[in-house]
């Protein structure tokens, strides 16, 4: 993608890309590329043109996964044993069909994806902001927050924009999207 932000006036020497499983600091934040399942490109000629990545963020006192768009595949299991535990995995959880399972999760899926990154607790995104699968608008949630307590999985549902803190264990989030 360096390219592209080149050719918007972006200085190379501000630009760092990243292979899996390679690794940049920022400050005191390490961030790791990790691997996702989905496809890249948003034209006919730039299909799977660019990598498709997870994210690893690691301060002195977080460990942070974030899952951007992917399908469930082994790389959750193996991104738990290289990295694990989180103390939160921010997960895919929505806009999901059958057919496209190769590039977004069935929000079980989701669940088991919190177990198999070790995570303490999950946050399903990529649900509430807007549909855009045949499925009912809150079907992702109460499918993965089931599928959670099944497995004795922490799910945490803030509002959109609300502030979270990592290791917070206090909080508690009511079903915000009820009734709307």
């Amino acid at each position: 993608m360096g390219v592209h932000l080149e050719a918007w006036g972006i200085s190379a020497t501000k630009i760092t890309e990243l292979d899996w499983w390679q690794e940049t600091q920022f400050k005191d934040i390490t961030l790791v590329c990790t691997p996702a399942q989905h496809f890249s490109g948003r034209s006919f000629s730039s299909g799977q043109s660019t990598l498709w990545s997870s994210w690893v963020i690691q301060s002195k006192n977080d460990n942070i996964y974030f899952s951007g768009d992917s399908g469930y595949a082994p790389h959750f299991k193996e991104i738990g044993d290289a990295y694990g535990p989180f103390d939160i995995a921010l997960l895919e959880c929505g806009q999901y069909n059958q057919m496209w399972s190769d590039i977004h999760m069935m929000p079980e899926e989701t669940a088991q994806a919190g177990i198999d990154v070790q995570a303490k607790k999950i946050m399903p995104i990529h649900w509430a902001g807007f549909k855009l699968a045949l499925h009912e608008w809150t079907d992702p949630i109460t499918r993965v927050q089931a599928k959670a307590s099944e497995l004795n999985l922490e799910v945490i549902t803030p509002e959109i924009g609300a502030e979270i803190v990592v290791k917070d264990t206090i909080t508690t989030f009511s079903p915000w999207w009820k009734g709307l």
